[in-house]
């Protein structure tokens, strides 16, 4: 996990670095059920603090927000096509790395409000290649 200076699209705080590694990142626990693929798999954030997605796998991820808002990751599949755009710069309204090619990073999102975010890959949800962001 890295950190670096704030000032990006309104984060005051740090920016978290989250790798995106399938291979790589173990499986554990996280608030919304078991998860792997993304170090940390808990990644514990202050209000105006900021957290950006690395690549350092081999082949494409995303980092995409589980619609709804839920409190455990959906046993069904939860995302459409959309995820593999870039979208949003706050957790609180939805967002998505889009598709992240091998050693690339993502925008930086702004963790605007409380709460438990969970997000995952578009492409290996079902590894389960998923995770959670909790803003305190």
């Amino acid at each position: 996990m890295l950190a670096s200076a704030g000032g990006a699209a309104g984060i005051t705080g740090s920016i978290t670095t989250i790798d995106v590694d399938l291979t790589k990142d173990p499986g554990g626990p996280t608030p919304g059920g078991g998860g792997a693929g993304y170090d940390p798999l808990v990644t514990t954030l202050a209000v105006g603090d900021g957290v950006r997605f690395h690549n350092s796998d081999g082949f494409a991820h995303t980092a995409t927000a589980i619609p709804g808002s839920p409190s455990t990751f959906p046993s069904d599949y939860p995302f459409t096509s959309a995820a593999l755009n870039q979208t949003g710069n706050k957790l609180s309204e939805g967002f998505s790395s889009g598709s992240l090619a091998a050693g690339s990073i993502s925008q930086a999102l702004l963790a605007d409000k409380p709460g438990t975010y969970l997000f995952g890959c578009f492409y290996h949800y079902g590894s389960p290649m998923r995770a959670s962001i909790v803003v305190q």
